[in-house]
């Protein structure tokens, strides 16, 4: 089923290569000019109606976000992850909250942790998860969360910690094992 589907997008689409994890869930790579188009007929002819996710992954080392669109037909059970790919210095993503509402909120969260900004989607400039940050967003790959603790935080002394299995001999048997 999947394979047909790719298959008549294909005709229609700049696609990359189907990679199918299992017989209801694949993925495939879209060129970001076509993203839009391929979406609204997904949702509207071929009944991927709810957008399960999406989310980022930062390649550092290509120069790149991935962004992954994963969309759902309920009725057939399939899944879709469509994966467009943009560039690391200036990401600039295509606001999809008119076709899912929800998607405005996963935008919000995209903006913030990772930088990439998507004109025209509601509030997405308003602060979200980090209030008062002002750093690099936190979840690219080259911000240093060792080097923020410790100019941001105060040293403190940790807890004692105990191996599990070591820690509960001792307190069920106090006077060594019977």
């Amino acid at each position: 089923m999947m394979r047909d589907l790719y298959d008549h997008m294909k005709t229609r689409y700049r696609l990359g290569d189907l990679t199918e994890q299992r017989a209801n869930l694949a993925f495939v790579d879209v060129a970001q000019d076509e993203l839009r188009a391929l979406l609204v007929e997904l949702r509207d002819v071929h009944g991927f109606t709810h957008l399960v996710l999406l989310t980022a992954v930062d390649w550092i080392e290509e120069g790149r976000f991935q962004l992954t669109y994963m969309v759902n037909n309920r009725t057939a059970n399939l899944t879709l992850g469509l994966r467009v790919y943009l560039d690391r210095k200036s990401p600039v993503g295509n606001t999809i909250h008119d076709l899912w509402p929800t998607a405005a909120t996963y935008q919000r969260e995209l903006r913030e942790m990772f930088g990439i900004s998507f004109p025209g989607s509601p509030r997405v400039d308003e602060e979200f998860i980090l209030e008062g940050w002002t750093d690099m967003p936190p979840y690219r790959r080259d911000f240093d969360t060792l080097a923020y603790s410790q100019q941001t935080y105060a040293e403190r002394g940790g807890r004692e910690t105990h191996d599990p299995r070591d820690h509960m001999q001792k307190k069920l048997y106090p006077e060594g094992r019977p």
